[in-house]
């Protein structure tokens, strides 16, 4: 398993075309979210994934947002009860300690159930619950 963390012109062709298919198959597939996956922040996003056997089995963005911050989105693992979440938050956190110059803070989206997830490294939830796309959500900061 490799670690890949990729500008969006970096990625080679069967990489886009992976995390795209990750990202249909957790997000629409298994969480029935219907919506415009494909929104733009692609574009000016680093794209981290886990990279085995030709496929990305853990994948998420971060981007610049707001006031110096980054935010992290479409958090995935493809093969649940793994640990491959966390091994990925681990190697992306990392990066970007090493490669982000002056972020303020990572922000996060959580949905309700990955809260405890995120608290393992050190999030803080900062808001009140809402719906995105129907799914309970909260902000974190780290």
């Amino acid at each position: 398993m490799e670690f890949v963390a990729k500008k969006f012109s970096m990625l080679k062709p069967n990489e886009l075309y992976e995390i795209l298919k990750s990202r249909s198959e957790i997000f629409l597939l298994e969480q029935h979210i219907v919506c415009q996956d494909m929104d733009n922040i692609d574009y000016n996003a680093t794209h981290m994934f886990l990279w085995e056997d030709n496929k990305v089995v853990a994948y998420l963005r971060v981007f610049k947002i707001a006031g110096n911050n980054l935010k992290i989105g479409r958090v995935l693992s493809i093969r649940h009860n793994e640990g491959l979440g966390r091994i990925l938050m681990e190697l992306s956190l990392n990066y970007i300690k090493k490669y982000f110059n002056k972020y303020n803070n990572i922000c996060v989206d959580a949905q309700v159930q990955a809260i405890g997830f995120y608290q393992k490294f050190g999030f803080k939830i900062i808001s009140d619950e809402f719906l995105d796309e129907e799914i309970p959500h909260k902000k974190m900061m780290l």
